[in-house]
């Protein structure tokens, strides 16, 4: 119930559309219940009447049943077609506010979570909620009514055939729950399973490059075929569960006719029913039996709506672990001054990656950060946008600790360039645009020039306009690289991250894209991860991080004649491995 209530919720902005629904669902089946009772009327009254007075009345009675399919006819248009309507403006509701979820959860989440299973949820589990908010109010409305108001007039014309009806009917109710409860299960395990097909094939279509370099497309098609069979299994046993659920009430609808025979022959025998009103019994039957099957294939969809909805829940009630404060404020005229303040942080408990990190920035200065693989470099950037949060510790710009600011206005405040340069699908220029998206085209190629791009980009067939291909794959990795320096020159940031900005370029694209990113720094706090030691020689402060924590700090030529560490490391990139 408490699910339940969370879904009625999103039927408050569409309450017009519902009960309009509601009462064309009330009008059609009132009609439908009074057909019975008419024919009932004409057999035990009015064909018993003289020929010339039946003539008569016939037009009068041909119209007014056609006056009353017509509006039965406009009836069922509406709750077809705006019934549907309104689930899908429902379901628009739910994907945005899933999406925008999506969009507000931190790092974490997407660290334990596969985007295909995120896309299930965002579309095939929507497409049967839909389904499930229009036609579950409307079937069970619609349904209900039928079956209460046969039940009413079926005991106006016997009583004791109905109470022999509503036993069996009471039994077929109890097998429908106690398969229902079977059907639950395996329409939750066959979510959780199409999620893993979804998660395989988005795995692979993304790294499609490095299955068709490795040669090992057997090896991808193994292992979506196993995904892909466990799957099947899933829904092999949901049908299972679906025949056995379907073939009960089949047999317990036989039943009920069964019934209506062989116990209308009694009491027409015994006196107690005539043959008329056993005829009308019987149409009667066939208005209760409709809204039960109704009823039997709507179970089917609202499992489906169901489960959808509550792993829709799971991911809308999961709270980010990186919110806003209380009373957040706006980072605002940023001088760039950083300071990490006996900083700590694990990904996961008793496993430390920073213990008791302090360092100093001053503003427009640059620092790097050097050191072997898994010491802390990248972890110590993506706490300064805070990606991820401090555990002790605090850090600082201009002196106050960045979990008081917005993280809008944090985030605005830093620009970061990425050895994995990310475009989104779309022209060279809306890639540029997204470091500001209001900018000018004037801006855009101003952001262009300084990132040694433009002249590339204008020798291009469509200039600015040229398509990137998905995830930039139409451009080489030292075009892709400079793209993204364009983007940060246009956001404008006091401070700068480069994680490794060249790392993965030949020397070539290197030296040009250096020349960007030096012009990029200038007046900028810099924080450099860099393997390449050529590319920080010139940074205020070299700071080596080992898995012991930091272990060196100073400058190139300092930390060089020191003998430690950063001059090992140095030797070998210049002087050789002997």
């Amino acid at each position: 119930m408490n699910v339940m209530r969370k879904f009625i919720k999103y039927y408050k902005p569409y309450k017009k559309v519902f009960y309009l629904d509601m009462l064309c669902a009330l009008i059609i089946s009132l009609i439908d219940l009074a057909f019975p009772q008419i024919l009932n009327y004409l057999n035990k009254t009015f064909y018993i009447q003289p020929k010339e007075m039946i003539m008569q009345s016939l037009l009068w009675l041909a119209i007014g049943l056609f006056i009353l399919y017509v509006i039965r006819a406009f009836c069922r248009y509406y709750v077809n077609a705006q019934g549907h309507i309104m689930g899908a403006h429902m379901e628009s509701d739910m994907r945005q506010e899933l999406f925008d979820q999506y969009e507000r959860l931190s790092f974490s989440y997407y660290d334990k979570n596969n985007t295909g299973e995120m896309m299930s949820k965002l579309v095939s589990d929507l497409f049967d909620i839909a389904e499930f908010s229009h036609h579950g109010p409307e079937n069970i409305f619609i349904s209900l009514l039928k079956i209460f108001g046969s039940f009413i007039l079926l005991s106006y014309i016997h009583i004791p055939l109905t109470l022999i009806l509503l036993a069996v009917t009471i039994t077929m109710l109890i097998f429908s729950m106690i398969q229902n409860r079977k059907m639950h299960a395996a329409f939750m395990d066959n979510r959780k399973k199409i999620a893993n097909v979804n998660a395989r094939l988005q795995d692979s279509l993304a790294g499609i490059r490095v299955v068709k370099s490795f040669a090992n497309e057997d090896i991808e098609r193994q292992k979506f075929s196993q995904s892909n069979l466990e799957f099947l299994k899933s829904k092999s046993s949901n049908y299972h569960c679906m025949g056995r659920f379907h073939a009960g009430n089949t047999f317990f609808q036989g039943m009920l006719y069964l019934t209506i025979l062989v116990a209308g022959g009694y009491y027409i025998a015994q006196g107690t029913l005539d043959p008329v009103s056993l005829a009308t019994y019987a149409l009667y039957i066939n208005i209760f039996i409709s809204p039960i099957e109704v009823l039997v294939e709507f179970t089917e969809m609202f499992q489906k709506g169901y489960s959808g909805f509550k792993r829709f829940l799971e991911v809308i009630e999961t709270e980010p672990d990186i919110q806003d404060a209380h009373n957040a404020q706006e980072l605002q005229d940023v001088q760039g001054i950083i300071d990490y303040e006996d900083v700590s942080f694990a990904y996961q408990k008793d496993e430390p990656v920073l213990e008791h990190v302090n360092i100093h920035i001053e503003a427009g200065k640059s620092i790097a950060l050097v050191g072997p693989s898994g010491g802390g470099k990248t972890t110590i950037c993506s706490l300064l946008p805070r990606f991820y949060d401090v555990m002790e510790g605090s850090i600082k710009i201009d002196g106050k600790d960045i979990r008081n600011f917005s993280l809008h206005s944090l985030r605005k405040a830093i620009g970061i360039v990425q050895q994995d340069v990310y475009l989104f699908a779309g022209s060279i220029k809306e890639n540029i645009a997204y470091g500001k998206p209001d900018a000018s085209d004037e801006e855009i190629i101003e952001a262009a020039k300084k990132a040694n791009i433009h002249e590339f980009i204008m020798s291009l067939p469509e200039g600015y306009d040229t398509f990137v291909g998905e995830r930039g794959t139409r451009l080489s990795g030292g075009q892709k690289q400079r793209i993204s320096i364009a983007r940060v020159f246009l956001k404008d940031p006091k401070i700068l991250i480069l994680d490794e900005a060249t790392s993965a370029l030949d020397n070539e694209s290197e030296r040009h894209i250096q020349k960007s990113l030096e012009e990029l720094a200038k007046n900028r706090t810099t924080i450099t991860i860099a393997h390449r030691l050529s590319t920080i020689r010139n940074a205020d402060e070299i700071i080596v991080i080992t898995d012991k924590g930091i272990e060196e700090r100073g400058s190139h030529d300092t930390l060089l004649e020191n003998g430690g560490v950063y001059a090992h490391y140095y030797q070998l990139q210049f002087e050789g491995l002997e």
